[in-house]
């Protein structure tokens, strides 16, 4: 098991856009173990890329299945995403590893259809919508060096300190 440490705003290595994955090898594999461990020990996040760790590679990871009553495609290793259509926007309010104190409002597209690859290299395609389709934007987003921070439309209304529960 290989827990690694967040990167958390404003540390410069979020802001890198990723490399695109060309070897489907054992080093992909580490890394995305590494990526399964840190979400899970998280607090409970439905997403993770691999910059938030500190690999500049078109990697993540989204699984929204916890959420209750939403449609979704389960467990979800994406390797090279790409939206290729979108349709309808939606604003939400979104939070983010890398950005622990704070949640923000986001406006989305509301459905979205993706081609990726699987772990092994096989190419997938998706339809999603709702709450699946906006954690995939949002870590497609970390993929190109974006936070939900660059997509507020006003961070005097739409970003808010983060609630600690006890």
């Amino acid at each position: 098991m290989s827990i690694k440490e967040i990167l958390t705003y404003p540390d410069s290595r979020l802001k890198q856009e990723s490399s695109e994955i060309e070897k489907f090898d054992a080093l992909l594999q580490s890394i995305i173990q590494d990526l399964e461990d840190t979400m899970a020990e998280g607090p409970g996040a439905v997403g993770i890329a691999a910059p938030q760790i500190g690999y500049p590679i078109r990697s993540v990871i989204v699984d929204v299945s916890s959420r209750k009553k939403i449609k979704h495609h389960g467990h979800l290793v994406l390797i090279n995403p790409e939206i290729t259509e979108w349709h309808g926007l939606k604003t939400g309010r979104e939070g983010c590893l890398s950005v622990p104190d704070f949640t923000g409002n986001v406006v989305r597209a509301e459905k979205i259809k993706l081609n990726a690859y699987n772990q092994l290299g096989e190419s997938m395609n998706f339809e999603m919508e709702g709450y699946e389709a906006r954690a995939v934007q949002h870590e497609i987003d970390h993929l190109d060096g974006l936070l939900f921070l660059d997509r507020l439309v006003s961070r005097k209304n739409d970003l808010f300190k983060r609630k600690n529960y006890k």
